[in-house]
């Protein structure tokens, strides 16, 4: 990845509330077992979701058609009225990214998911940073604009997400400072105080863009050591990543 464009947008199912983890109960060499489980966490979540009305509930239903059931026009439509008449934020973030790719038989439409974004990050909730660095991808990149970036959006959105200490939202504000842009000043300063927190929480390129910051001199004091530690970590980074086990936990 370059320091010149935005990090992508991570997008995942998610669940809520203690209810809606897959735990290992059941005997999962019995197919039987497992469907019967499977079954009755449908039950169960469309019964919160239809009949109590609980918003975490219909956001655990969306999570099972997703990634269970494989339903995604199903999911979609959960979605979509758990977002519009609950604004449940969660609910908000998936939408949005279902809407962004034209998943769940919607029509791919970046200013829903936008707006979708928009409103979970406002909300606040365990996918609000998320979101919130979805909306400052979406402001950078000006196609939900009329192909016109808004810099000053993308900052102000990416340091929500940096803020709420989401990685790629330090990293992609750094960048913005970096190299400045209509409305944000180019300030070494300030794009070095967020490289140096996306490092700390673990992107590899912030450590990289720090390292170099601090190797060339680049608006900063040069400190030759500072940089070796920064390059190293990024290395490290990267080692930790290649060897880490890829999984995916249904309700994480």
């Amino acid at each position: 990845m370059s320091t010149a464009c935005p990090a992508g947008a991570a997008i995942s199912p998610t669940g809520n509330g203690s209810r809606n983890w897959l735990q290992p109960l059941i005997d999962n060499q019995d197919e039987e077992e497992v469907r019967a489980y499977l079954e009755n966490l449908h039950v169960e979540y469309s019964y919160q979701c239809f009949k109590e009305k609980d918003p975490d509930g219909c956001q655990r239903l969306a999570d099972y058609l997703d990634a269970v059931r494989k339903d995604f026009v199903a999911a979609a439509r959960v979605l979509r009225d758990n977002c519009e008449a609950h604004g449940h934020s969660e609910s908000c973030y998936k939408l949005g990214a279902y809407q962004a790719i034209g998943k769940g038989g919607l029509d791919p439409d970046l200013k829903a998911a936008y707006n979708s974004f928009m409103k979970s990050c406002e909300k606040g909730g365990k996918k609000s940073v998320n979101a919130c660095h979805n909306v400052g991808l979406l402001a950078h990149d000006g196609r939900v604009n009329d192909d016109k970036p808004d810099p000053v959006v993308a900052r102000d959105y990416y340091t929500k997400a940096c803020d709420g200490n989401f990685a790629p939202g330090c990293f992609n504000l750094s960048v913005i400072y970096l190299q400045g842009a209509p409305g944000v000043p180019k300030d070494m300063n300030h794009a070095l105080k967020y490289s140096l927190k996306g490092c700390e929480l673990g992107h590899i390129w912030a450590c990289a863009n720090a390292s170099r910051m601090y190797k060339l001199g680049d608006g900063i004091e040069k400190n030759d050591a500072k940089a070796e530690d920064l390059k190293n970590r990024a290395k490290q980074l990267h080692k930790e990543q290649k060897e880490a086990p890829s999984s995916l936990t249904f309700g994480e």
